[in-house]
């Protein structure tokens, strides 16, 4: 997957680019917020002052606790909500055909990074299971 070589500078060892996204924006702006979605964590890059300078911020799959997408007739929103505070992000204004690819990356990563006690209380080692219920 092509993505900018600054996204490849800061890449792990076993990192590979599973899907990169330019957000469409209808009025002229320089500066175009991308998300670039890995095989361990989702990338935002924001770039500033006329391309120059760039700021990322990562989001782990393990710290996504739910993913919604929102589809619209040509535009979608991906809402994660994240773990630590619920607080939401939301990736909008994305092409349709990328939204549902973004979408499926992160809910397969979701369910591959999730540890086995977040799904409950019967994953646990020492749970109790019906046949040692007292008769």
């Amino acid at each position: 997957m092509d993505a900018p070589d600054d996204i490849a500078k800061i890449l792990g060892p076993n990192e590979k680019v599973e899907l990169y996204i330019k957000q469409k924006i209808y009025h002229p702006q320089i500066n175009i917020d991308s998300v670039v979605f890995t095989n361990e964590r989702m990338i935002l890059r924001h770039p500033h002052a006329l391309g120059l300078k760039k700021d990322y911020t990562d989001y782990n799959y393990r710290d996504i606790a739910n993913v919604v997408l929102d589809k619209g007739i040509l535009r979608s929103t991906i809402k994660c909500t994240l773990r630590l505070g619920g607080e939401s992000l939301a990736l909008g204004d994305l092409p349709n055909s990328e939204a549902e690819k973004g979408y499926g990356i992160i809910r397969e990563n979701i369910g591959k990074y999730q540890t086995p006690f977040s799904t409950g209380y019967a994953s646990a080692p020492n749970a109790p299971n019906a046949s040692d219920a007292p008769k």
